[in-house]
């Protein structure tokens, strides 16, 4: 992971305000922590503007609903974190500054990590492309652009989820973090499983990396009980905040879950379906129970 660039002296206007939502528990408190970086849904009319894209197009990238599918968190002592701007916009779960410099009109700092997959995918800190493949611009963007999206946007999420999980850990001496998101039915064009059907729901630990095996154990059978076909790190591993936010030695461990969009969701139009209540259910007992595995003796710290 390259280093952060310090804050820019430049004062910025943010071109979603707030950027964020967290709704904190209102009685006793656990050590876990949801976030929902990807289902943001203000898109900023100047964006709408530089793009080629027509309105629901611009919404393929976008984990819709998801922050609605865990909702119940904050009354079962965990706070949730939304990001509310779309991450076709800016990407919370990327590096700071994770671009493409074809995409750029001038060239980029030397602190801008200029190659990774996620970028030859399209899928920087400021997408390319959304999900399926279609680019977003009709023309090269400036820097400066760029760097105003991550002072305003991506470091106002992260600072907040670093005091989360700061605060639970404080509180119950260690800290997991459910980082919630939706993937497509299928895998699209730039994925391994192009074409075929996904699981209900992937769990993601950075192949055994980010959290103890038997919390991952715990989350797969209380899924499988309830009818979901579960996976594990495939096509999902974990992206940069379950990498970044992990340190177990110290108490710190992060549980990335993919649920499947047609489980809840019409893909195409981009509305609710009939399984919704089913899948918010299912998500708030596993938040239930995760609350209860955030514990030193559970963990392992």
């Amino acid at each position: 992971m390259s280093a952060a660039a310090p804050l820019s002296p430049v004062a910025y206007t943010a071109p979603v305000d707030p950027p964020i939502r967290l709704t904190q528990p209102q009685g006793k408190r656990s050590g876990l922590v949801v976030s929902s970086p990807h289902s943001g849904a203000e898109y900023p009319a100047d964006f709408r503007d530089m793009s080629r894209l027509d309105p629901v197009t611009l919404r393929k990238s976008e984990d819709a609903f998801v922050h609605e599918l865990v909702n119940a968190a904050p009354g079962l002592g965990a706070p949730l974190l939304e990001a509310l701007f779309p991450r076709a916009y800016c990407d919370p779960n990327r590096e700071p500054y994770e671009l493409d410099p074809a995409m750029f009109s001038d060239p980029l700092p030397g602190h801008v990590t200029t190659r990774s997959s996620k970028i030859s995918a399209g899928l920087g800190t400021i997408a390319k492309v959304v999900a399926g493949g279609q680019e977003i611009y009709r023309d090269k963007l400036p820097f400066a652009e760029a760097e105003r999206r991550v002072e305003t946007l991506w470091r106002p999420y992260h600072g907040a989820l670093r005091q989360l999980l700061d605060a639970a850990h404080d509180s119950a001496g260690a800290a997991l973090l459910l980082d919630c998101h939706s993937m497509p039915s299928v895998g699209g064009a730039n994925m391994p499983d192009h074409g075929q059907r996904r699981a209900d729901m992937v769990l993601g630990d950075f192949h055994g990396v980010s959290c103890p095996g038997r919390l991952v154990d715990r989350v797969e059978a209380y899924l499988r009980e309830r009818g979901f076909g579960v996976a594990r790190n495939k096509p999902y591993a974990g992206g940069f905040i379950t990498q970044h936010y992990t340190r177990r030695d110290a108490g710190f461990h992060t549980l990335q879950i993919e649920i499947n969009r047609d489980l809840y969701m019409d893909e195409q139009k981009i509305e609710r379906n009939a399984g919704f209540e089913r899948v918010r259910a299912a998500m708030t007992g596993l938040i239930e129970l995760l609350a209860g595995s955030a514990t030193p003796e559970f963990l392992g710290t």
